[in-house]
């Protein structure tokens, strides 16, 4: 039997890499100690976790595929990584699958990695654990093909007070109010015998697994949107598609998969702010069911090495009807931003 294509190598380890991921994400929330640093502002944070997680992924593909170009969100020291944060596992479900044959002959070097190692930082920070992903994102030939979104905390469980008074870094009432709210109302909660955290891996031309692919409700517009980054442009351009429901919540790779479960219709995000390493996993993941991402202008991203990290022309998203929300963009809108 041919040893699996290269392609799906990667993203076998790729899924091994964000488990990992995971495992360091809640086990720094459990040791109560953020590490939080204001990068630009009080919306743009980075803590320990962010920080562990992109060591360890990025140290742990690179060690695997040493020619393949890795760029991470966080600007870190190149400090030696510690043998615990080396993954050297993979997903043995995903090398069973045949790789399509638009991607059989890929080489490493042609291949780029995105990686968010926390997508949706400021929530971490406030206890919104399920607003919470980490993102790997595959590219070739300057487009989005593969992705890996893990959530750490789906089913997670209400933390006992006693717990959350170990969190010192964070606003305890602020954050139980927040916890004990999401694990109250979300009726994603399973029941005792639920395993915390999934992933979700998708590759173009196979599918995307992992989760259940739901359609939003038949005749309704439900846009999600940003929670920490609003604007009067982001809110002009959401009430132009004339919303029945708005929800906002962290995290780019949050929103598609709110989308993909058939929770909101579209994502609407008219404002620079979201990087290559946001979309680009997501993407992968909703381009292979059939949905589309590109600019407010209708640009599809590009994610070659070179390119510029900022999507400074905002994020426009849909599983089905794109066409739809995209002819009612405002033109006051698409001149505000500038791709």
């Amino acid at each position: 039997m041919a040893s699996p294509a290269l392609l799906m190598r990667v993203v076998a380890s790729a899924y091994s890499a964000a488990e990992k991921a995971a495992t360091i994400v809640r086990n720094v929330m459990a040791a109560g100690d953020l590490g939080i640093v204001e990068k630009t502002g009080a919306n743009d944070l980075q803590t320990k976790a962010d920080r562990l997680v992109q060591m360890s992924i990025c140290a742990s593909l690179a060690q695997k595929f040493p020619k393949v170009t890795i760029i991470g969100e966080e600007e870190l020291p190149s400090d030696e990584v510690t043998e615990e944060l080396i993954e050297d596992g993979h997903c043995e479900e995903i090398l069973k699958k045949t790789c399509p044959a638009q991607y059989t002959g890929i080489k490493e070097e042609e291949l780029v990695i995105w990686v968010d190692p926390l997508d949706g930082t400021k929530e971490y920070t406030e206890g919104l654990l399920d607003h919470v992903t980490v993102l790997i994102g595959i590219a070739y030939g300057g487009k989005a093909i593969a992705g890996v979104i893990n959530q750490p905390y789906y089913n997670y469980e209400l933390q006992i007070v006693s717990e959350v008074q170990k969190y010192t870094n964070i606003n305890i009432s602020h954050w139980r109010q927040n916890v004990m709210h999401h694990n109250v109302t979300d009726k994603k909660r399973a029941g005792p015998d639920a395993v915390l955290g999934r992933t979700i891996w998708g590759v173009l031309g196979i599918g995307a697994f992992g989760f259940q692919l739901t359609e939003a409700p038949a005749g309704k517009h439900i846009i999600v949107t940003t929670r920490s980054h609003s604007s009067a442009l982001v809110n002009e351009c959401i009430s132009a598609l004339n919303p029945d429901s708005v929800i906002r919540v962290g995290g780019a790779g949050n929103k598609v998969i709110q989308l993909i479960e058939g929770k909101a219709s579209a994502y609407v995000f008219a404002s620079p702010g979201c990087k290559k390493w946001d979309t680009c996993a997501p993407e992968a993941i909703l381009h292979a069911v059939g949905g589309k991402i590109t600019d407010i202008h209708g640009n599809s991203f590009q994610y070659n090495k070179e390119v510029k990290h900022m999507n400074s022309a905002g994020v426009l998203a849909a599983l089905r009807n794109y066409d739809y929300y995209a002819s009612r963009i405002p033109n006051t809108v698409k001149q505000s931003l500038v791709p």
